[in-house]
């Protein structure tokens, strides 16, 4: 696999971008505060890359820093009841800041609230990706946050690092930005050790990279250089590229443009080929066969939709993969989008009468061509 170099790595050339913000930037540790100042920049900033084309997503913090300031919960630790009472409360300011500050920019935003469950569940999985690149084909920037309202520890990330790195896998982003209240990857930590010095550029995440991490040092976030080197590890696997930055200064990527102080670290291939790589991999639970119009279609970079389909073998459910087969055999496998009872009821119609059938709306495809390795 072939590492993009750092000569090739660019905020401007960023296709798909995602954007990690951590809660010391939005949030004020004395007050409680939001940093409207620092918040309208950051708009700026995402409408500029907007405007050159890119679509973006927002994984953003904050939520819990806010919400405890309004209930009056004291600093430090928090219980799990009032972690998810703060996160209720401040989850509703937290969408609101964003909306007031990009709608200027004549930019609509979404709030999308996941938890550890729905990237690790293949039916979850899909239906999260399914809508977020509807919002993106719509122009719509989402906001992406952990569901901390609902989520216990063993369903939670924990940390909006790696939430940020498995969003931007499931969208297929070529590029990530953790901003944080580091400016780079240090040999050590650059508080206690004098000689530390910054990574300019890492070309993999390998056991020396993840040694030199060290601990938090925020009073605000949770997230420390561990997290970001797991979320790298993460990112850049899957074929995005990623950034760790200092955001505490207006216009955060506008100063990674131009130069300010950072770590990149290299992918490997693009985002579509590391998916592609990770759905050949898969061992199919079933057989979708299909007609020789349909092997046309796929042929020509379609999705497989439910007329095309002239049998279903197997037991599947939503989101597992599953081998597509043409009249001269196995050519294919990807992610089927309903189950095989669902698939032999709709097999062999138009995709308009797909709701009539099940007596529910579904997808349009049966596998997307996303979803799909031929």
């Amino acid at each position: 696999m072939a590492t993009l170099t750092e000569s090739t790595l660019s905020l401007t050339q960023a296709r798909r971008l995602v954007i990690k913000i951590g809660s010391a930037l939005l949030v004020d540790a004395a007050t409680g505060s939001l940093n409207s100042d620092w918040l309208h920049a950051l708009a700026d900033d995402v409408a500029r890359a907007k405007a050159r084309g890119a679509d973006v997503v927002l994984v953003s913090s904050g939520s819990i820093a806010l919400g405890r300031s309004v209930l009056g919960l004291p600093k430090g630790e928090l219980a799990l009841e009032q972690s998810q009472a703060a996160a209720a409360v401040g989850q509703i300011r937290l969408a609101r800041a964003y909306e007031e500050a990009l709608a200027p920019h004549g930019i609509t935003t979404a709030q999308v609230l996941v938890t550890l469950e729905d990237t690790e569940d293949r039916r979850r999985y899909l239906n999260t990706r399914a809508t977020m690149e509807m919002l993106l084909s719509l122009g719509v920037v989402p906001i992406v946050n952990e569901n901390d309202t609902v989520a216990t520890d063993e369903i939670r990330y924990g940390d909006n690092d790696r939430l940020a790195a498995q969003v931007a896998i499931t969208i297929g982003a070529d590029q990530l930005a953790l901003l944080s209240d580091v400016d780079g990857l240090y040999t050590g930590n650059p508080h206690v050790d004098p000689a530390a010095r910054r990574l300019d550029f890492v070309p993999a995440v390998t056991p020396e990279i993840e040694a030199m991490a060290g601990d938090p040092v925020s009073g605000v976030s949770k997230g420390g250089m561990k997290t970001k080197i797991m979320a790298a590890r993460t990112a850049t696997h899957g074929g995005c590229a990623m950034v760790i930055a200092a955001g505490n200064v207006r216009h955060p990527l506008q100063a990674i443009e131009n130069g300010a102080n950072c770590t990149w670290f290299g992918a490997f291939d693009d985002p579509q080929a590391a998916r592609k790589r990770w759905i050949a991999a898969m061992k199919p639970r079933g057989t979708v066969r299909i007609d020789a119009g349909a092997v046309a279609a796929l042929m020509q970079g379609k999705s497989l939709l439910p007329a095309g389909v002239t049998a279903i073998e197997g037991r599947f459910g939503r989101g597992e993969p599953v081998s597509i087969a043409g009249p001269e055999g196995v050519m294919g496998i990807g992610l089927v989008r309903y189950t095989q009872d669902e698939a032999r009821k709709i097999k062999g119609k138009r995709s308009d009468l797909i709701a009539e059938t099940l007596g529910y709306p579904g997808r349009a495809a049966l596998i997307h061509r996303d979803d799909m390795v031929l």
